[in-house]
Order: structure tokens, then sequence, then C-alpha cells
């Protein structure tokens, strides 16, 4: 027997009758023969992890914009966070870990430069409308891999395409992703704006505290340990209605006091602004893009490709990039 097939066999005796087996993935979009070592979702995982895009989080904002302090969250310790908050809770149900770590290593793959700044310009200016979470699953079908795509599992797709909006995931995996992303950000964003002496820890509603927990690791700890009681043995991932009532007044606390109009995002008109002028001279002038690029634009149209170069630059390439077009270099004699 294969260790693969070793692997499935155990996922049946072993896992939830909810969990989604590595053996029932949904397929891929284009045939593959199976490893005979690792499970589908295990390849999954592993080429997300040796993804282009997925190197690039390091360099993308989670909410403070260039910030001088080391310790600050990007968008790639935020994705192994909530990787790591979701498989505990997967793990504990008996729910399939590796799909799990798989959607939640790929679900903001798709992310803007600039955080939410950058979504929100593209979401303005380019007709054909731009939400992270479809982007990231157009990184892994089309994007990535010199425009083949990762052709990974429909499973691990579907999870990444409902992180976030109307639709909930079909599985239970890619519905602890979801949670696990708010459980993340919420509690580590409010670590950075008090380091960043945005708010204060005698700001936090003392309400929202006597439930959840005083610090950040007591607040995860105890969300998961909830979500993990009331899920346990049924077909639902959820917290309780005392819990998701203080993690959403939590949430609306943290969009009043950091996510919009804060310190914290002093910087964000003038990021808007660089994605913004940087759309339109690229639509403008196409030959700009790199010649791969403008060599799509025919069978792509200019809007998605410029849509899909913009969203992939990190933070500090969109800058340079803009300075290039926009900023005179200074003259040297030879």
């Amino acid at each position: 027997m294969l260790i693969r097939e070793y692997t499935e066999q155990l996922e049946k005796q072993t896992l939830s009758p909810f969990a989604q087996l590595a053996s029932e993935t949904g397929g891929r979009e284009r045939p593959e023969e199976k490893c005979d070592i690792r499970t589908e979702f295990q390849r999954d995982r592993d080429r997300i992890i040796y993804s282009k895009a997925f190197r690039r989080l390091k360099h993308k904002t989670q909410v403070f914009i260039s910030p001088e302090g080391d310790h600050y969250r990007t968008r790639l310790t935020h994705t192994l966070e909530v990787s790591q908050i979701a498989r505990t809770i997967s793990r504990s149900l008996r729910l399939n870990e590796d799909l799990t770590e798989a959607i939640a290593l790929g679900h903001d793959l798709g992310h803007t430069p600039f955080g939410h700044a950058g979504e929100r310009v593209l979401q303005e200016i380019c007709p054909l409308g731009f939400r992270h979470n479809e982007q990231s699953v157009r990184v892994v079908e089309k994007l990535e891999k010199n425009r083949v795509g990762l052709n990974l599992t429909k499973a691990v797709r579907d999870g990444i395409l409902c992180h976030t909006g109307p639709k909930e995931a079909d599985t239970l995996e890619g519905r602890i992703v979801r949670l696990a992303d708010r459980i993340a950000y919420i509690n580590h964003d409010i670590e950075d704006a008090i380091r960043g002496n945005v708010i204060s820890q005698a700001d936090l509603p003392s309400c929202c505290l006597k439930i959840l927990g005083n610090t950040s690791s007591e607040r995860i700890n105890n969300m998961i340990v909830n979500i993990i009681e009331n899920s346990i043995h049924r077909d639902v991932v959820c917290m309780n209605d005392e819990f998701r009532e203080a993690t959403e007044t939590l949430r609306s606390f943290m969009f009043q006091k950091v996510y919009v109009g804060s310190s914290a995002k002093a910087e964000e008109g003038k990021a808007e602004n660089m994605i913004r002028q940087l759309y339109r001279q690229f639509i403008q002038t196409p030959k700009l893009l790199p010649e791969e690029d403008y060599s799509m634009i025919e069978k792509e149209g200019i809007h998605r490709v410029v849509c899909d170069y913009i969203a992939g630059m990190t933070d500090r390439y969109a800058v340079k990039v803009f300075h290039s077009i926009f900023i005179p270099s200074s003259w040297r004699e030879w």
C-alpha cells in the first residue's frame, strides 16, 4: 500500500464524519496522477507555500503601511497566524487539518499592496470590479506558474473564495478558516495598534474583555475553545451567542478607532493615490507594462491585465514602479 493510500485509509477511520476526506477533493480542473506519498490536500498546501504569490505576502501591508518597527504584522505573518488558529480548531474537531491549512495559507494570495486601501481603489477604478478573495482564486487558477495556475483541488479553491463575502464554504474546514481569519486579525491588530500608540489597553470595551479575555493570547484561546465546545460532534462551526456578540462588538470598535480615520491610516490617502495613478497610467500607456503582461492584453483585456499586475505588487514594488514612472531621475554625466 502506498503511503498516500495509507493516510487516506487512516482519515476514513479517524476523522469526523463531517470532515472532508482527501480522497474526496472535488477534483482538479486538469486531471493529474496522484502522488505516492502526499494526499491531494497536502500537495495543494505545498504548492501554495512554494508559490511566488505566497512569498510576496511578506512585503504587503496588513494594517500599518511601511511601519518602522520590526514587530508589526505583514500579510504573511497574518496568514501564518490564521493557519495556526484554523489548524488547532480543525484538529480538535477531527476535521481535515491538511485541507484547513491549505485554505488558510492561500486565502490572501490575491491581496493588493497597501492592504484594504489598495483593494478599495481597484474596486473603485476597475470596471470589472475587485475583491481580494476572488483575486486569490484567480492567482491560483490563472496567474501562478507563468499563467498556468497551481491546479488546486475544488475544495481548497472553494475555501479560499468563501473565506469572506456572503457565501459560506462548502466544507467545515473552509468555514473554520473564515472564523480563524477574523479571530487573528482582530487580536493581532489590537496588539499592533497598542504598540503604535493608536489605542491603549484601557480603550478596549470592558464588556468584551470580561467575556473574551484581557490579553490577545487569552482572547484567542478562549475564542478557539468556545468554537470547539459549540461545534464538536456537529455539522456546524460556530461560537455561542455571547462570544459571537462580544467578537462583533470588538470588531466594530476596531473599525471605529483603528481601521477608519486613525493615525494608523494617515498614509492611506497617499497609497490610494499611488495605486490610482498607476492604474490610469497603465491603461493609457500599456507598453509600460512588463512584456509578459502586455502580451496578455489581446486575450484578457487591458483592464484585467492591469488589475492583475497591480494587485500582485508588493508595497515596495508599487513605490518603485511609481517612482520610475512619475519621479524624474537625477541627470548624471558620464
